[in-house]
């Protein structure tokens, strides 16, 4: 098995890792334009792939993009780069940008590069501890596209490490957002989950647990203020990497019992189920 990745795909060629650039003149480069999508790979499958591929496609449509290949052929190249690479447990990111700009400013021919890098899920004690997130004042812009602008993100990863947090909250004038890479629920003493529904991007995961949620419990997409999660009797993150994991401070404020709590840990095992029934089913 090797330890790192050997192959990327890289406008229209799938190459060994150091030999896969983009020329300087693509926009990614030059004006940072561009959307991606990112998806697991677990004992070499892919992880409810044909989800991602269409949200890299309707990202793709808000930056009027187009993807290069079908959903068909990306799967081919997807299970090429899997097959040599050979990490079983892995994160697979496809990133369109807007190609090789003649002017360093209009879009051109998007490239499409596709690349298999090592991954770990969080640990059980960070899932049994919980952890604490701050919140900031910030609204990425256009939320339903994973685009590849991650400067905010990026820019506050000093102060999250300072005051001793695991990540960052996005909000504006009270109403909570997202984080920079996770999307966030709030269970309310009445066991109601509850997730943001405007200016967040419209992940994967968060589908998943809005679906098993509503399944023993009532779910809703609605507003979510900062006060609404100091009250909350719950919180949690969820992501592709990180599936389910409970927030039990925010900012100076401990979240119900400072703990994670019971429905929190209920549906993380469902989610788990979920993701074990889809690679029963898969072909």
């Amino acid at each position: 098995m090797h330890s790192n990745p050997n192959y990327a795909y890289v406008r229209g060629q799938v190459v060994p890792l150091d030999q896969a650039f983009l020329h300087i003149s693509d926009l990614a480069i030059q004006r940072g334009y561009g959307v991606f999508d990112y998806f697991r790979v677990h004992n070499g499958r892919p992880v409810f792939l044909d989800d991602y591929l269409m949200r890299l496609q309707e990202s793709a449509k808000a930056l009027h993009m187009e993807v290069p290949l079908s959903d068909e052929e990306l799967k081919e190249v997807i299970l090429d780069i899997i097959s040599k690479n050979d990490i079983p447990v892995s994160g697979i990111k496809m990133i369109l940008t807007g190609g090789y700009s003649a002017n360093g400013y209009d879009p051109a021919e998007p490239s499409l590069v596709i690349l298999q890098q090592p991954m770990a899920l969080p640990s059980s004690e960070l899932v049994e501890k919980g952890i604490k997130i701050i919140t900031h004042d910030y609204v990425r812009e256009v939320p339903r596209a994973k685009t590849i602008n991650y400067t905010m993100g990026i820019r506050l990863i000093d102060e999250i490490r300072q005051q001793g947090a695991h990540d960052v909250l996005y909000e504006r004038n009270g109403v909570v957002t997202e984080f920079p890479r996770c999307n966030l629920f709030i269970v309310k003493h009445d066991d109601t989950v509850i997730t943001p529904a405007e200016n967040v991007l419209l992940g994967v995961t968060r589908k998943n647990v809005l679906a098993l949620a509503d399944q023993k419990y009532k779910a809703v997409e609605g507003e979510v203020t900062v006060e609404d999660i100091y009250q909350a009797k719950e919180v949690f993150l969820t992501s592709t990497t990180k599936r389910i994991l409970p927030i039990v401070q925010v900012n100076d404020q401990v979240i119900g019992s400072g703990k994670p709590g019971a429905v929190t840990l209920d549906l993380l095992q469902a989610l788990i189920k979920l993701e074990e029934a889809y690679f029963s089913l898969a072909v």
